[in-house]
């Protein structure tokens, strides 16, 4: 069942990274924009597939895999558009936060557990605060969209737990610096380069919540 499983989320993830991969070659999305695939196919194709894979393997049959299976969707365009255009879009990271709370809401119907969305809906809430006081203090360095991107994560974290939360959200500072320093010895980057930092976020709670159940026992 478990490999079945995978299987299916794995071509679904085809499919998905086939679009995102479309979507992400037309940002802005103004009627001008025209454009080819954003990452050469078919790197983000397979990459997509994988992540879905590994979600399903994940969660298994269960009500929460159609909610993190969206969220790696949406978390592979923002990552794109992001390193490409140092941009988390408004027109993707609000809806996303509705859709995730909507999907997370029938999965607490089903399992019983709304005491996961309680706790989802209030990680969200203080992890906006949070990297809104950081963007105040230091906009050069967190964003507005992160912010945003902070109160998604938040959702899906604070659905696992509070551990999660804070494991998710330092695991993303801890990714971010270790890219920074790579770059500077590669030397992709200067001292005074500017890195994105939703990716490093994606990827740090991606890694948390693919090994949450061995982290925390």
């Amino acid at each position: 069942m478990s490999a079945l499983l995978a299987t299916a989320s794995g071509l679904v993830g085809l499919i998905v990274g086939a679009l995102v991969n479309r979507a992400a070659g037309r940002f802005p999305w103004t009627e001008q924009a025209r454009g080819g695939p954003a990452v050469r196919r078919p790197v983000l194709e397979l990459g997509t597939a994988l992540l879905f894979a590994l979600t399903g393997l994940r969660f298994g049959l269960s009500w929460e895999l159609p909610a993190f299976l969206f969220l790696a969707g949406v978390a592979v365009l923002l990552t794109v558009i992001d390193v490409q255009h140092k941009l988390l879009p408004n027109r993707v990271v609000l809806p996303s936060i509705g859709i995730g709370a909507a999907l997370l809401t029938v999965a607490a119907s089903g399992s019983g557990d709304w005491s996961a969305l309680l706790r989802g809906v209030l990680a969200a809430a203080v992890l906006f605060v949070v990297f809104f006081a950081l963007v105040l203090i230091s906009p050069r360095s967190i964003g507005m969209g992160d912010a945003k991107l902070a109160a998604l994560l938040g959702l899906y974290l604070g659905w696992l737990g509070w551990e999660f939360v804070l494991l998710g959200i330092a695991a993303g500072f801890v990714v971010q610096a270790l890219l920074a320093v790579l770059l500077l010895v590669t030397r992709r980057i200067g001292l005074k380069g500017e890195l994105p930092f939703g990716p490093a976020m994606l990827v740090g709670a991606a890694l948390v919540v693919g090994w949450s159940d061995s982290l925390l026992g």
